[in-house]
């Protein structure tokens, strides 16, 4: 496995702590179409001793989940894939999620030692309001409906995995966040265990594969180490974090203070032979962190870091150096 984060920002301090940490692998959010800022990104984070691993959010892909893109936002998918390709940068991570991205009510729910997290209640949706975001009810344009979602889905993986094939770059699927059928007069598709399950039939490859958001995962109220056993041949990309509740009820956790067994997780995460990216994800934020993106915090991520760190190592049964190190 190989340790990966998400820097916000993507500071000098930033990408030094990480690697003080032992992260081996950055993952970048999409930058728009002039690709080139990859390679400015890419030489940054190598000058730090680390690889760029993964391109995750922000994509042009919102019309083509709602079958409405005129090929322009499938061409920019294309080229994102084949440049990553050209790159080295081995995986893709997009979601399904119409009109929408992962959505949460509140920033400010308490977590161990007054830290603060991020939390989800579906009866609160309707009148959330986020600082510096729309409310939700206004954020999208309700209408998409299953069979539809899953036929532009199809069409999609069509399009796109040959490209990935080519490019040797795997397309990992994140599940909708939180997992409901439906949300916001939208339905969705990658809620179940069912749904990745179809998602890999569809087009079958070893570029078309899943992101396993723990988190997430665990609000659908199934056993996580089982499921990762389940969908093993098929994971190729990891969220290692947790939560306490339900999809329609729940907030963030700490990774050692949620309900799933995280060190049962991790070896079943070992006897699937899964050796790709796991990054934190979410995480609280800590003291003196109050102005930082929710979520995104460093201190929180450090802790994240070691956890992880201390996961792999003690189901490994050998130490491994940290990148940078004898």
């Amino acid at each position: 496995m190989r340790l990966a984060s998400v820097l916000t920002p993507l500071s000098d301090e930033n990408l030094t702590l990480a690697a003080q940490c032992g992260v081996e692998e950055i993952v970048l959010r999409y930058p728009g179409p002039d690709l080139a800022e990859i390679d400015r990104l890419q030489a940054r984070v190598r000058s730090y001793g680390m690889e760029v691993g993964v391109v995750e959010g922000y994509l042009p892909i919102d019309r083509i989940k709602l079958g409405t893109d005129d090929g322009t936002d499938l061409a920019a998918m294309i080229s994102l894939v084949r440049h990553l390709g050209d790159r080295g940068i081995g995986l893709l991570c997009y979601n399904f999620m119409a009109g929408t991205d992962w959505i949460r009510t509140s920033v400010d729910a308490p977590e161990r030692g007054g830290a603060t997290t991020t939390a989800f209640c579906l009866r609160d949706l309707e009148h959330a309001r986020i600082p510096g975001r729309p409310p939700f009810s206004a954020a999208l344009e309700p209408g998409a409906k299953r069979p539809e979602l899953w036929i532009n889905l199809q069409r999609f993986l069509e399009a796109i995995v040959p490209v990935a094939e080519q490019a040797g770059v795997v397309m990992a699927m994140h599940p909708d966040d939180p997992p409901l059928a439906e949300l916001l007069g939208n339905d969705r598709i990658m809620h179940d265990v069912e749904g990745f399950e179809r998602l890999v039939e569809l087009v079958p490859s070893p570029s078309n594969k899943i992101a396993f958001c723990q988190g997430t995962f665990s609000e659908m109220g199934i056993d996580v180490p089982a499921t990762i056993r389940r969908l093993g041949p098929h994971i190729a990309y990891v969220h290692f974090r947790d939560v306490v509740g339900t999809a329609e009820d729940f907030r963030e956790t700490w990774q050692d203070n949620g309900q799933t067994d995280m060190a049962e997780a991790m070896r079943a995460y070992r006897e699937v032979g899964f050796v790709g990216p796991i990054r934190p994800d979410h995480v609280p934020q800590m003291l003196g962190e109050e102005g930082g993106v929710p979520g995104y915090t460093m201190l929180g991520r450090l802790f994240a870091y070691g956890y992880i760190r201390g996961m792999i190592h003690a189901t490994d049964g050998r130490l491994r150096p940290a990148v940078g190190q004898g």
